[in-house]
């Protein structure tokens, strides 16, 4: 930015900068990650936004993407609303019958267990960390 720091910026228009909350120092990759799949999908701008209204409406479409169509692997491959909704008890009920019935017709095609479709119990953004340094699942 020209004139003006970004921080100085930032205070100008009312942002209160942060760097990460106390005590968390892995905040960052979080937001990297949304960023990576806002970029890497197919209607992302090549342009800059004509305005403020035609930015809000692809975040608002983005955002409904995001939680009702794009399946997450930390989540088993469900949405979040599914998840959020207690959907994915069922669907991942659905995906494990399957699984079981295909590696019964044809058992020389798995080499061992099949996908393990059990529900996520516990969603966390930063996880605490157990004494021996493993994350708690």
């Amino acid at each position: 930015m020209k004139g003006a720091t970004m921080l100085a910026t930032l205070e100008r228009l009312g942002v209160l900068a942060s760097f990460s909350r106390p005590g968390v120092s892995n905040d960052n990759p979080f937001s990297e990650a949304l960023f990576r799949t806002a970029k890497y999908r197919p209607d992302f701008p090549r342009e800059p936004f004509a305005d403020l209204a035609h930015a809000s409406a692809w975040v608002a479409a983005f955002v409904q993407w995001y939680n009702h169509e794009h399946r997450h692997s930390a989540i088993r491959f469900v949405t979040p609303a599914q998840r959020h909704d207690g959907h994915d008890v069922a669907i991942l009920a659905q995906r494990a019958r399957v699984y079981a019935e295909a590696k019964a017709q044809q058992p020389t095609r798995w080499g061992g267990a099949t996908r393990d479709w059990s529900p996520i119990t516990r969603v966390a953004l930063n996880p605490p960390y157990p004494a021996d340094g493993g994350i708690i699942s």
